[in-house]
């Protein structure tokens, strides 16, 4: 069978199933992600030796540790991913609530309901753990899922789908539910990409380069960010002990992810009691510092930062750094840097805390906290799907209420326009 063929095979699968799923109860897809959660546990040890095999191959293409971490799976990681379907079992069914109810003059009911969006397709990179993250959540929104990971992973993936859909077939539901396209050939995204009378929606997740590729060659409507360059400013009404907690933790918890900050901007006032302390702590964490000419002068021994190192995202243990005059000239920056992901403010001013949050064009503000929170499990809406920097339709974490979209339903007793 060619490549075109299974494809399209799966995607006339999945449409038929995501009819199926239209009307599938609560009860049903929440018995479906128990037992996917319970599979993951099951087939653990398959999983984690599929993986051993792809770290093995990504190793040896000498890709960087950055791109390991993203790529690796441990017993503690497949148990999250087991708890986090557990999660999502446990949240409210978007499907069929009222969003907005009015009544007409002449009598027509009128509602505004969730609804499924039918067939979503997933593209992905390094992370396996999207694998199970995205089935659950669109399994739980009512739709069906056509999942497309990267080469660097496809041992893990085919393992973690084999042990879901093996829990997709316990609960009674139709295999077509979740889907995996095995080719690693590039030509199958763009085949996938041209099945517009199947998909109703393609979400990218990964680098800057397959997003763009996904936007130019789709067909389909597309959910996306490019990059996370995230931004904390420490303003001089800040409380610079809770400062170097909140930024340490932004930047060292999990440098990988597109939530970590990758930017660091200090008000002139507090720059020199406050960065040479910080940066010291960061470089113990083995983070190299890119500071301005002014951070330099504080600090003896860091490399000077280019406007290219402004617009870069690290995904890792490097940091920028930059002094300015005041909160005007931070949003600047921002504006000029950042991409509409997640921005913060350490402040102790209530006003300049909110003239932050108004300024700033982003999916997520902060203010006094890390932008590592920019996540849908600490969110409160299960493992998400991604983040998105796009206004319409999806902003932020991508949860199950982002997997639907509505419809309105009017009852009437004969009503004619007239």
């Amino acid at each position: 069978m060619s490549v075109k063929t299974d494809i399209a095979n799966i995607a006339q699968r999945a449409k038929k199933a995501s009819q199926y799923l239209n009307t599938a109860s609560e009860s049903i897809k929440n018995k479906a992600l128990i037992q996917m959660s319970k599979g993951l546990l099951k087939d653990a040890e398959a999983i984690l030796k599929a993986n051993k095999l792809d770290i093995a191959a990504a190793s040896k293409e000498g890709k960087s540790a950055a791109f390991c971490d993203r790529l690796k799976l441990t017993e503690t990681r497949i148990k999250k991913m087991s708890a986090d379907l557990v999660c999502v079992a446990g949240l409210p069914d978007p499907v069929g609530q009222v969003i907005k109810m009015l009544k007409r003059p002449n009598g027509l009911m009128i509602e505004k309901i969730r609804v499924p969006l039918g067939v979503i397709g997933i593209i992905y990179e390094s992370r396996p753990d999207v694998t199970s993250d995205c089935a659950g959540l669109c399994l739980k929104a009512g739709n069906a899922v056509i999942l497309r990971g990267g080469r660097e992973s496809i041992n893990s993936n085919i393992a973690i789908y084999k042990a879901i859909s093996k829990a997709i077939k316990k609960s009674g539901l139709p295999e077509g539910c979740i889907n995996l396209i095995k080719s690693v050939d590039r030509k199958a995204v763009n085949m996938m990409l041209e099945m517009s009378d199947y998909i109703d929606l393609v979400i990218p997740r990964g680098g800057e380069s397959l997003i763009r590729m996904v936007v130019e060659n789709s067909k389909i409507p597309v959910i996306k960010h490019y990059k996370g360059i995230c931004h904390s400013y420490v303003d001089e009404h800040a409380d610079l002990d809770m400062a170097e907690e909140v930024v340490f933790n932004a930047k060292v918890q999990r440098p990988s992810t597109c939530n970590a900050m990758e930017c660091l901007l200090v008000h002139k006032k507090v720059a020199k009691q406050f960065l040479p302390r910080v940066i010291k702590r960061f470089k113990a964490a083995g983070v190299e510092i890119r500071g301005c000419r002014n951070t330099a002068s504080l600090v003896k021994g860091i490399k000077l930062a280019t406007a290219r190192d402004y617009a870069t995202e690290y995904l890792g243990l490097i940091l920028s750094v930059k002094i300015v005059d005041n909160m005007a000239v931070a949003c600047q920056h921002i504006a000029k840097y950042g991409t509409r992901h997640s921005e913060a403010i350490i402040t102790n001013n209530f006003q300049n805390g909110v003239t932050f949050f108004k300024t700033v064009d982003a999916a997520c503000v902060y203010v006094n906290a890390s932008t590592r929170f920019t996540d849908g499990n600490q969110f409160g809406l299960g493992a998400e799907i991604g983040i998105s920097t796009d206004k319409l339709h999806a902003r932020g974490p991508v949860g199950l209420e982002e997997l639907t979209t509505y419809k309105y339903v009017i009852m009437g007793n004969g009503q004619i326009r007239t």
